[in-house]
Parts: C-alpha cells; structure tokens; sequence
C-alpha cells in the first residue's frame, strides 16, 4: 500500500474528543499534494494516526451546511 501524504492547512475545529485523546476534527487537508478539501476524521492525539473519515470540497461542504441549517435551523 502507498504511503499517503497530508498536509494539515488550517484545523477549523474539534467537535469531540474521547478518554483516549483522539479527537473529532474538521480540517482544511492537502491530500497527496492535491488542492486542499475539507476533512472530517478522528485523529489521534499527534495527528501521526487518523481514522476513517470524508473529504468534502468547497461546493459540498456549502450543501452540507445548507442541509444542516435546515435541520438544526
């Protein structure tokens, strides 16, 4: 498997962290060099481990706040 390689831009917020130090993040990642997304994913507490998580871009991440808004409105 290749390594992949992030480069954290900006970390926007944690919304939860549990007893073990990972945390619940959005951030703004470069994936492999790529134009920076959004990224939703629990991380360990030196961001040396990540768990599963989705990627949004900018477009997406606007529906998604959208659909947010108008649930939690």
């Amino acid at each position: 498997m290749a390594d992949i390689k992030y480069d954290i831009i900006e970390e926007i917020g944690v919304l939860s962290e549990n007893g073990r130090g990972w945390r619940k993040e959005l951030n703004l990642i470069s994936w492999n060099g790529a134009a920076p997304k959004f990224d939703l994913r629990d991380w360990g507490p030196d961001h040396s481990r990540m768990g599963k998580g989705i990627t949004l871009n900018r477009q997406e991440a606007e529906v998604l706040s959208q659909l947010l808004r108008g649930k939690l409105g």
